[in-house]
């Protein structure tokens, strides 16, 4: 059973700008060539469980089925959940590593542990795992430095003004086409199939 988390809150309406610097901010978060045709748009908080389902089971389908083969490219942006004590600190970590090349490395090593970093708190040890010595000192240093602490809060106002009330949620666009696709799962990915290659065609 998938344990999709809703969110109730209403959004808040950020700037032009900030959803702007959030936008570049989310390049260093980007799975793919920018140059494919179709964007995909992923919303999730790393201490949700239906994101661990779609980060280990569906985004590797989406990365064979359309990432590798050109056709699609994908944006990480975090949206912590205040209901989760841990996903705001495992997204500042995340969005730390990456400034060093190791966005990926980090949110499967936060995914792949989740149960246990969500049960002690201790979100670091997780991260460092997947961090080479001189790798784990930038990020620590990182993780505390005001902008990556802004990138964070500026993908959330941006989940926010969409709006995104659950996690995981995609949005699928080619040019001025945008949809949104809430709740990624096995059991609906042949629809999500189905309307990414709507957009290809």
């Amino acid at each position: 059973m998938v344990d999709y988390v809703q969110v109730t809150l209403e959004p808040q309406g950020p700037s032009r700008e900030k959803d702007t610097t959030a936008a570049a901010s989310a390049v260093a978060k980007t799975i793919g060539n920018p140059g494919a045709p179709v964007c995909i748009e992923l919303f999730s908080d790393f201490q949700c469980p239906a994101c661990k389902i779609f980060h280990e089971i569906i985004l590797p389908m989406i990365l064979t089925d359309y990432v590798i083969t050109g056709k699609a490219y994908i944006v990480n942006h975090e949206f912590p959940l205040n209901m989760h004590a841990y996903s705001r600190v495992a997204a500042n970590y995340a969005t730390a590593a990456a400034q060093v090349g190791k966005y990926q490395t980090v949110a499967d090593a936060l995914f792949r542990n989740q149960q246990e970093w969500g049960t002690s708190g201790k979100v670091w040890d997780t991260v460092a795992s997947a961090l080479t010595p001189a790798e784990q000192q930038k990020v620590q240093a990182l993780a505390q430095d005001p902008a990556i602490l802004s990138q964070v809060q500026q993908d959330f106002d941006l989940g926010m003004a969409q709006p995104v009330r659950q996690t995981p949620t995609l949005f699928v666009s080619r040019g001025a086409k945008r949809y949104a696709f809430p709740g990624p799962a096995q059991d609906n990915y042949t629809i999500l199939k189905s309307l990414i290659d709507q957009l290809l065609k």
